[in-house]
This record gives C-alpha cells, structure tokens and sequence, in this order.
C-alpha cells in the first residue's frame, strides 16, 4: 500500500475518532447543563414555596389568635357560665317546633318559611359583615404588628427546615443541603446545624422571606448543596464506559497506525539490506568463481607466483565472505542474548593506538593523518578484547567510508577521565550527517542514504553492534554531527571496580 493512501486512511478514521469522541462530549455536556437547569427551577421553585408557606404560617397564627380573641369579647361567659345565646336559636327554643301540633305548622307552613328565610338572610349576612371586619383587623395587625418584629421572632426556623425538605422532595431533590437565614442587611440571624462553609464552585441559591413587607424588615433564606455537582453528573454516568473505550479505540488506531509506518519502514530497510547484502557477496563469490575459472583452464600456465597469487585471492575472498556472514550473525546473536563474552583489564589508551596504527596506512592513503590526545591518567577497562576491538574498528571504518570525496580525512582520538567515567572520543572529518538522521544510525540495518544505494559497501550494521557492545559493557555512546563537516562519536565506561575479575 501506499504511504499516500495509508495517510489518507489514517486521517479519515483520526477524524471520525475524534468526531466520535468530541460528539459524546458535547452530548454529556448538554445533559449536564439540562440537568443542571431543571435542578435550579426545583430548587427556586421549593424555595419560593416554602416562603409562601412560612407566610401563610404567620397568616394563620394570627388569624387564629385574632378571632379567638374577638370571639371571646363577642359573645363572652355570663356569671354563671352559660353562653350567652343568639337571636336565632332563642326564637328556635321559645316555639318549640316539637310540640306544636302537626295541623298547626301546615296551616301556618308558609308564614312561618317566609320569615325563617328572612332572618337565615339576616343572619348570613351579619356573619359575613362581621367576618370581614375580623380580617380587616387580622390583616392591619399582620402589616403593621408583625412586621415590626425581629425576623428571628417571626421565623420558625425548624419549620422553615421542614418545609425545604419536604417542597424539596416534592420536587424530586433528596440531597442534603444547608442553608442561613440573613435579614436584609446581610447580617446572618440563623445558620442550620452542622453548616460547613461552600466552596467557591458550589451554586447558591437565595430566596426572599416576607417580599410584601417594608424593605428593611424582610430577610432571606440562603441554601446550597454540597453533592451538587455528583448529582448533576449522576445523569451522564452511563456515557463514561462509552467514552473511555472511545479513547482506547483512538489510542489503539494511532498505535497501529504507527506501528504500519514502523513495519513499512522495516520492510524498507529490509529490501535495502537485501540488496546491499547481494551486491556485497557478488563480489567476493565473483573473484573466487574467476579464480577457480583460472585454475580449472588448462590453457594457462600454472607457474607458482601465479598459484600463490590465486591462492591468496581465493583465501581474502573467503576470508571476506566468512567476516559478512559473521556480521550478521552477530546481531541475531545478540538479539537471542547468547553473547559470552571473556573480560579482562585491559589498557585504553594502548588499545585505542593500536587500532589506530593499524588504520593509519587507510587514512594516510587520503592524505590525511589519525591523531591520538591521551589525556585519560587511569585507562584500565574491564571488557572483551576481541569484541571491544571490533567496535572501535567500525567506528574508524565508518569514517574512511564516509570521507568526502578527493579530499584528506583526519581522525582525531582523545581519552579522558572523568569522577565515575573513563571516556573517549573519535572525530572525523567527513561528510557528516543530517541532524534528522543522528537519532536513527544506531538502529539496525539503517545505512544513512547517500544518493547510490552501492557507493559504500556495508549491511548497516556496524554502528547497531557497536552500540550492542558498549551496552553490555555498561557503558553509553552519544554521536554529534554536522553535515560538511564531521562527526563525533563519544564512549563513556565506567570506572573498574578495584575486586573486577578477569573472566565472566
């Protein structure tokens, strides 16, 4: 597939993810805010209603104490504890309707039902007269008595709690709550048992006591709920499974996404590695085949310069083809942790002049010079000769390799000690490499390209197994480089241990 059509697949499924996801969101917020909005009306409404409860509480009270009292001076108790009786019921009790006789009460039937009907009139109409002057005075008493007292006074506070539970399951709100009742100065005359302070995102909600009395005698009930925002969010809980798998869906696709990238990227490298492996035993096998071709024709003359001369071919190229199959067993070598390695203490700095004096006669042959700056007071490292040797040989190796054309190359190789590391350094001055490519020459068959995939012969494995090497020795390498004008590659060992033992 192609890396176009990968990314065109990868953007579609990212936007419908994060669509997805972005929808599920702004539906759990609308939910939240409805939530939230129908929880305000309740709370309002509650509170408005037990406002106009406590009210009609006071309405009541009054109006009971009031016709109380005026039905005691209105009718009172006589000396001897009798009610006194009402006009109606003396006429009811002096014509006595049980013993008049029958023929007597049809004869004067209609007489009697005209004036009865007169006097319920009469009465009906003086019970209502006097009802009303009753509330004329209960109300007057309301507005311009009660108002005047104290808001603690007017307020039963326990009552007032009742009724804010109840209004609000009424409304279908069961979460504890706690509230102050303040007067219309602010100054707090009340405060619910065990109150705790809001926080600053708790909602508060505020209604107004007695809003038809004077200004300044009103008061104000406060209320707030601390499990609010639990109870909003209750509604909504159902969305979050929904939204984390959203999420681990997403995760898991820019996972997979990545690791086709990876795996297209490995697939290259492996193609690359391929094709560099055949034309790096192309030519090995070609220069055998010849001279074994030389060999077998009868036609040349077989003096022993010339059988020495195919002999030694015949033994490099072998020799050379024995070295790639090596490298490359190495690596899967090490990839199945089977390494052994045999450590001893070995001398740095001597170790560092011998690989480069045996690479001198390559540098010089550009017209260029390897010089060593032994700096390091304490070189003794414990590590395998054999294999410690073949990094730093690939470090010198890949400078050669990477020399600019028709140009002299130096190598600059400097040793040093710091408090809990012995270091080196190589430095070149070669071609150099991309910024972009520096974080990636370690990893295995990764060759950094230079415009013909042949110009330099190698698997792309050299710098992976010196990295490999200098890991197992515990020890770390870091590479800085410019394009145009080299590379730098730096070793850092720890110190020996004073009880290091000479094999493991």
């Amino acid at each position: 597939m192609k890396k176009s059509t990968i990314w065109i697949v990868a953007l579609v499924m990212g936007i419908s993810f994060l669509s997805l996801l972005l929808l599920q969101l702004s539906y759990m917020e609308q939910m939240v805010k409805m939530k939230r909005e129908q929880f305000d009306e309740s709370v309002n409404r509650s509170l408005y209603q037990a406002a106009r409860n406590l009210e009609m509480n006071e309405t009541l009270r009054y109006l009971q104490k009031d016709i109380n009292e005026k039905e005691n001076r209105a009718l009172g108790n006589d000396e001897t504890g009798e009610s006194p009786k009402s006009s109606f019921q003396l006429k009811t009790l002096a014509s006595r309707p049980s013993s008049v006789p029958k023929a007597m009460i049809l004869r004067n039937d209609s007489t009697q039902l005209t004036e009865a009907s007169k006097r319920m009139q009469e009465m009906v109409r003086n019970r209502y007269l006097y009802q009303k002057s009753l509330l004329d005075v209960v109300v007057y008493n309301i507005l311009y008595t009660a108002s005047e007292k104290p808001l603690r006074e007017r307020v039963n506070f326990k009552l007032l709690d009742q009724d804010l539970k109840t209004e609000l399951l009424n409304n279908g709100i069961s979460l504890p709550y706690h509230f102050t009742v303040s007067n219309n100065y602010g100054k707090e005359v009340y405060r619910c048992p065990e109150y705790e302070e809001p926080d600053e995102e708790d909602m508060l909600y505020t209604q107004t006591l007695f809003r038809n009395d004077q200004a300044q005698n009103g008061g104000q009930v406060t209320i707030y709920f601390p499990d609010a925002d639990g109870y909003l969010y209750s509604s909504v809980r159902f969305m979050i499974p929904a939204i984390l798998f959203t999420i681990v869906l997403l995760v898991t696709f820019v996972f997979t996404i990545f690791s086709i990238f990876h795996q297209k990227r490995l697939t290259e490298i492996k193609n690359d590695f391929i094709n560099n492996m055949t034309h790096e035993l192309k030519t090995p096998i070609s220069s055998i085949s010849l001279a074994a071709q030389m060999l077998n024709d009868n036609t040349i003359p077989k003096s022993p310069a010339m059988l020495g001369h195919l002999g030694k071919i015949i033994y490099d190229e072998t020799k050379r083809l024995r070295f790639l199959v090596e490298k490359v067993l190495q690596m899967s070598m090490f990839d199945k942790k089977k390494a052994t390695f045999k450590k001893q203490r070995l001398d740095l700095n001597e170790l560092l002049e011998t690989v480069a004096a045996s690479f001198s006669l390559r540098v010089e042959h550009t017209g260029g010079k390897i010089y060593t700056e032994v700096e390091a007071v304490d070189s003794v490292i414990y590590a395998d000769e054999v294999h410690f040797q073949n990094a730093i040989t690939n470090l010198l190796d890949n400078a050669v390799k990477y020399r600019k054309p028709d140009k002299p190359l130096d190598i600059f190789i400097r040793t040093w000690n710091e408090p809990s590391h012995l270091c080196f350094s190589i430095r070149d001055t070669g071609i150099g490499i991309k910024r972009e490519n520096v974080k990636k020459i370690f990893e295995k068959f990764y060759r950094v390209h230079t415009g013909n995939v042949h110009d330099v012969k190698g698997f792309g494995l050299g710098l992976a197994y010196v990295k490999k090497i200098v890991s197992l020795h515990d020890g770390t390498i870091t590479c800085e480089s410019d394009l145009g004008k080299g590379t730098t590659f730096t070793i850092a060992l720890p110190v020996l241990a004073d009880n290091g033992k000479d094999n493991t």
